[in-house]
């Protein structure tokens, strides 16, 4: 059978000031009705059921989970007592998924991606079921990059391996940390490197082998909290086990070591949506290249901004390139180039104790 598995305890940094430590990007709805934790769900809900969706966040969101996704069952929504990572919460969701179905295939996919081709989307997991379902492959999608993108990890594609449901399947040679923008421009001329999508298909016996292989500790971890659950001492061996855990991703502590990964370019648009100018690129500009979201504002002589204050009225004058958001206890002004560094901005507000406005 097959499964999905939503990561949806991401803080989105990035997106402050309107995404919040206590209700974050994925929580959101920037694209339309849904947030775009729904959004993802919607997505995959053509190929996979809904007891067969789970979702893992922090506890502290359990709520917002259970209101956005009343579809699911309850006890499908994973809560990590901490965050430590991708790699513990791919783990945990595949010891649930494994007291169900050890031989099932999971598509794990992060909660904050913008893709509008559903059926190209479809397309491209339907090929990497077909490739995982042996269960002798790890398998991933990787995005073709339209520009020397730095914020992304590259995977470099080997020759073709096979084709499944139409679709070429590739070898994934290496995968590669974020580079510098000299590096990434390398990788764009070579033209057979891939940004790092996070998105992942695999059987559950071969991911929780391969966690044994390279994350003995975590495997050991996991494999306690497997057997815990529906226990009276769930809660507490979780606690006690995720303490323990490190700060891993599964790219660096599993896919970077194994040989067994394979890797389908992406036949869809795609977006993880990873800052304000990301974001501005899917709205509608005014003739000046602006975009403005909200029911008031006057902008003389400004050009390609972004303006966000659905409350507020709000006037500019000379300026161009900036992005400003209007929230109704914070402002942000900034100029597009830095919109990646919004995180810093987040990270000197901890140290300023302004824990109020985070």
């Amino acid at each position: 059978m097959v499964y999905a598995v939503i990561l949806a305890g991401g803080t989105g940094e990035r997106f402050w000031p309107l995404s919040r430590q206590d209700n974050p990007k994925q929580f959101l709805r920037l694209f339309g009705e849904q947030t775009m934790l729904q959004q993802t769900v919607s997505r995959v809900a053509e190929l996979v059921e809904p007891d067969h969706i789970y979702v893992v966040t922090g506890q502290q969101y359990h709520q917002q989970v259970v209101s956005q996704l009343s579809q699911l069952p309850l006890p499908n929504i994973i809560c990590e007592p901490f965050g430590r990572d991708t790699a513990p919460a791919i783990g945990l969701a595949a010891e649930y998924i494994n007291r169900r179905d050890p031989g099932g295939t999971m598509v794990v996919l992060p909660a904050d991606h913008y893709i509008t081709d559903v059926h190209g989307f479809h397309e491209c997991l339907d090929a990497a079921f077909d490739a995982a379902a042996s269960g002798e492959w790890l398998v991933t999608i990787g995005i073709r990059p339209s520009e020397p993108a730095t914020g992304y990890g590259y995977i470099r594609m080997g020759k073709i391996k096979e084709e499944y449901a139409g679709i070429p399947v590739y070898r994934v040679l290496e995968f590669k940390e974020k580079p510098d923008v000299e590096r990434a421009r390398y990788y764009l001329r070579e033209g057979n490197y891939l940004w790092n999508s996070g998105m992942f298909i695999w059987r559950v016996d071969l991911i929780r082998s391969l966690f044994m292989q390279f994350l003995p500790d975590v495997a050991r971890g996991l494999e306690a909290i497997g057997k815990s659950l529906g226990t009276p001492e769930h809660s507490q061996v979780l606690v006690k086990e995720y303490r323990r855990f490190p700060r891993i991703s599964v790219d660096y502590g599993i896919l970077e070591k194994c040989s067994q990964v394979l890797v389908i370019p992406a036949r869809f648009d795609w977006d993880d949506v990873g800052s304000w100018t990301s974001w501005q690129q899917h709205q509608a500009a005014d003739e000046n290249g602006n975009v403005h979201q909200g029911q008031r504002g006057v902008f003389l002589d400004t050009r390609n901004s972004l303006i966000y204050s659905p409350e507020r009225m709000v006037a500019t004058l000379g300026v161009e390139d900036l992005i400003i958001v209007n929230t109704d206890d914070c402002l942000l002004v900034c100029h597009q180039d830095r919109a990646q560094e919004i995180k810093k901005v987040v990270e000197e507000m901890k140290l300023a104790g302004y824990h109020a406005f985070l």
